[in-house]
């Protein structure tokens, strides 16, 4: 049975910098197309990065514009651990996090709920102005 656990939320000052972690296990995690999605209240779940199997040009990485350049998503393989550094953040960024496993052998290309296979519980950030 696929676990996903996720950790590293909390509040921070607008400027700060928070690092989510995500951990799974009862899978062989490499194989997995794997991101981040937030959904804050009133809005929609939004993927914010993803970052593709790990035989995939090695592991190619996607980005959702308001993120590029403050957010970097990777992964240790060895670990079974996805990670999420977000710097500079903005009280926009606000948002409960997830961490999503996507389906095996697979890329970010349209990354969407649609793809997600397994789901974390989330993990709250909140960035204060």
């Amino acid at each position: 049975q696929v676990q996903v656990v996720e950790s590293g939320g909390g509040l921070v000052q607008a400027g700060g910098s928070l690092r989510l972690s995500c951990t799974a296990s009862g899978l062989t995690f490499g194989d997995y197309a794997m991101g981040w999605f937030r959904q804050a209240p009133g809005k929609e779940r939004e993927g914010v990065a993803c970052i593709s199997w790990s035989g995939w040009h090695g592991g190619r990485t996607y980005y959702v514009d308001s993120v590029k350049g403050r957010v970097t998503i990777s992964r240790d393989n060895a670990k079974n651990a996805l990670y999420l550094q977000m710097d500079s953040l903005e009280p926009e960024d606000t948002a409960m996090y997830y961490c999503a496993i996507a389906v095996r052998y697979g890329v970010c290309e349209g990354f969407s709920p649609l793809l997600i296979r397994y789901w974390g519980q989330g993990t709250q950030v909140t960035v204060s102005s």
